[in-house]
């Protein structure tokens, strides 16, 4: 059974700007320290990663896992679903970006993970809430240091 994480948190930055951010996989292992490689394997029709290969840090060892995404509500949200695993079966999910007031955008990352072996649901859970904080953190403190060189 998959676990369903959901976090919020606030960046002095435009939706675009956060945006412009998420989906410049190339630079993820620059600022998310989990991340070691990626690589684009397709792309739509627009140039954007459509199938992405990460290799990462998670629960306590090195994984692979390939991402396929979506961005018919672009650039409100990007969601993405796991098309292949190590030691996941589903590692699913999506940020959304909402205005919130002179130049902020409120982040919801939410996360839907179901590994290949089962371990304690508060082991998992805690692994999850650490996942996406941390992915979080380094999200507001790339778009922020990056600051207006975004929209130039």
């Amino acid at each position: 059974m998959a676990e369903h994480t959901t976090q919020r948190l606030t960046i002095r930055a435009t939706p675009e700007q956060c945006f412009e951010v998420v989906t410049d996989f190339e630079r993820y292992p620059d600022w998310a320290s989990d991340i070691k490689d990626v690589q684009i394997v397709e792309r739509d029709p627009e140039g954007r990663a459509r199938t992405v290969i990460f290799r990462a840090a998670a629960f306590g060892r090195s994984t692979t896992i390939t991402l396929e995404y979506d961005y018919s509500d672009a650039p409100r949200s990007l969601t993405w679903a796991q098309t292949r695993g190590d030691i996941t079966n589903r590692y699913d999910g999506a940020y959304v970006f909402e205005q919130s007031g002179a130049g902020d955008t409120e982040v919801t990352y939410t996360l839907d993970v179901e590994l290949r072996v089962p371990i304690p649901g508060f082991v998992k859970r805690r692994a999850e809430s650490r996942i996406i904080g941390t992915a979080l953190r380094q999200l507001k403190a790339r778009v922020e240091g990056r600051g207006a060189s975004l929209t130039q």
